[in-house]
C-alpha cells in the first residue's frame, strides 16, 4: 500500500468516529497525475446525493503535463464506489448525528486508488486547545525518556 496524500488536519479538527476504504472512478489522466502526486485533498469533503451515491467534492487534480485535449477538469466531483447498505448507514448517522464525511487517505492498494474516509464530528475551540496539550506533553515525555 503506498499511501499518496495524508489529511492531517483532519486528526485536528474532527472527533473520528469511524473509517471507511473506498474506491473512486477517475478517467485516465486523473489517475496519472495522482500517480504522480499532484493533488491535493485539503479542502475537500464527501456528499451522499439523492441518488444514494457518494461523491468527493473538492478534491484538487492537476492537468496531466502530457494530456493533450482530453485532459480533464481539475476541481470536478468524483464518484465513490460504495455498498448501497453502506450508503444507507453513513446517510442515516449524517442526518440523525450531525457527523460529516471527511477524506483523510489516498493511497494505492493493488494498483487501485483507494480513499479513507471518516465519519467525524467537528471539534470546538477548547478541544482543539485541550488535543494540543496532550500532543505537547506526550512529546515532552518522549524526550524524556529517550
Amino acid at each position: 500500500m503506498k499511501v499518496l496524500a495524508h489529511n492531517k488536519k483532519v486528526q485536528h479538527d474532527y472527533h473520528i468516529l469511524d473509517t471507511y476504504e473506498f474506491g473512486i472512478i477517475l478517467k485516465g489522466t486523473e489517475i496519472k497525475s495522482i500517480r504522480q502526486g499532484k493533488f491535493s485533498i485539503n479542502e475537500s469533503y464527501v456528499t451522499i446525493s439523492k441518488k444514494m451515491e457518494l461523491f468527493i467534492i473538492n478534491m484538487h487534480v492537476s492537468k496531466y503535463d502530457h494530456g493533450s485535449l482530453f485532459n480533464h477538469v481539475e476541481k470536478r466531483k468524483k464518484k465513490l464506489l460504495a455498498h448501497k447498505h453502506t450508503i444507507e448507514k453513513l446517510e442515516h448517522k449524517q442526518k440523525l448525528e450531525g457527523l460529516t464525511l471527511v477524506p483523510k487517505r489516498v493511497y494505492l492498494k493493488e494498483g487501485l486508488c483507494k480513499v479513507e474516509v471518516v465519519l467525524a464530528k467537528g471539534k470546538k475551540l477548547y478541544d482543539k486547545r485541550q488535543s494540543k496539550k496532550r500532543e505537547d506533553a506526550e512529546k515532552r515525555m518522549d524526550k524524556v525518556i529517550y
